[in-house]
């Protein structure tokens, strides 16, 4: 089993930033909304934020190597997981960061393609090892995080029920479907599906699946579709989406998904941390190093 985490944390985080609807927020907690990046506000009496919780069920779950991909001026990381550029030691977690540059002729980062192909250049090593990817603003179960740590196929996503998310349904009718064959093996991933279509996209199980971006690759087999992916035109990003279908295109039948049916905590705007906040409250009573 693999031990490599990349967690991508370098977006701009503008949802989050945009005006809170909710009453229940604090001055300080509005505040670090607008400035802190997304996994790092504070979440708990202690102040933790959510990365801490992600990182404790990657401990749990025996990743060892974690590395965080951060913006250019995201030295705040740096204060909560080590002064040091690499190997520094959280709780026996290795973190070490990988810096996501704006091109020049840009003001905000590039997408995810282009987060995880910077973080994969600045730790080569990476591009002959087994690796999983996050988000850093959603909190991934353990027994999520240890299905793609044993899953023995070369790349896999955690293929979620859509029935289970527990988001407002206006929310959840903008996830991108997963389509799926028989054998549960990737064969597109679609966004904003047109209704009369979205029985398509049913598995096997009769399941509508979601990806909430937690993926294992092989990195020698994704690494070149990293380097030469498209910008999509819509939202002017490189998207791991379109670096992986690229993939497939070329590679038929080398992405799996694993069938899970449960509620992803995500962090996307100044609402959501309410409803973090008592998630954890209920299901995170003490944290165990």
């Amino acid at each position: 089993m693999h031990t490599n985490l990349v967690i991508l944390a370098g977006g701009a985080s503008s949802r989050m930033k945009k005006e809170a609807i909710s009453q229940e927020l604090s001055e300080e907690e509005i505040n670090q909304a607008n400035n802190r990046s997304k996994g790092l506000i504070g979440l708990d009496t202690e102040g933790r934020p959510l990365l801490d919780y992600l990182l404790y069920n990657a401990q749990k779950t025996g990743y060892e190597n974690i590395y965080i991909v951060i913006g250019e001026n995201g030295t705040l990381f740096k204060e909560f997981y080590g002064n040091k550029d690499q190997e520094n030691n959280f709780h026996g977690l290795s973190v070490s960061f990988a810096i996501q540059k704006i091109p020049e002729n840009r003001v905000k980062p590039f997408g995810t393609a282009d987060a995880l192909f910077q973080a994969v250049t600045q730790y080569p090593e990476l591009n002959n090892q087994y690796y999983t990817v996050c988000n850093s603003d959603n909190l991934y179960s353990i027994e999520a995080l240890m299905a793609l740590r044993k899953v023995t196929y070369e790349n896999a996503f955690i293929s979620y029920s859509r029935d289970a998310l527990a988001f407002p349904p206006e929310r959840i009718a903008r996830f991108a479907l997963a389509k799926l064959n028989d054998s549960n093996q990737l064969l597109n991933i679609i966004e904003k599906p047109r209704p009369e279509e979205i029985d398509e996209f049913k598995d096997a199980s009769g399941k509508l699946r979601v990806s909430m971006n937690a993926f294992k690759f092989n990195g020698a087999m994704l690494y070149p579709y990293l380097k030469n992916c498209p910008v999509n035109e819509e939202r002017d990003e490189k998207e791991l989406p379109t670096a992986l279908l690229n993939m497939l295109e070329e590679q038929p039948n080398t992405v799996y998904g694993i069938p899970f049916s449960e509620h992803v905590p995500d962090l996307t705007a100044k609402e959501d941390i309410v409803v973090v906040k008592e998630y954890l409250k209920n299901n995170y009573r003490t944290i165990t190093w």
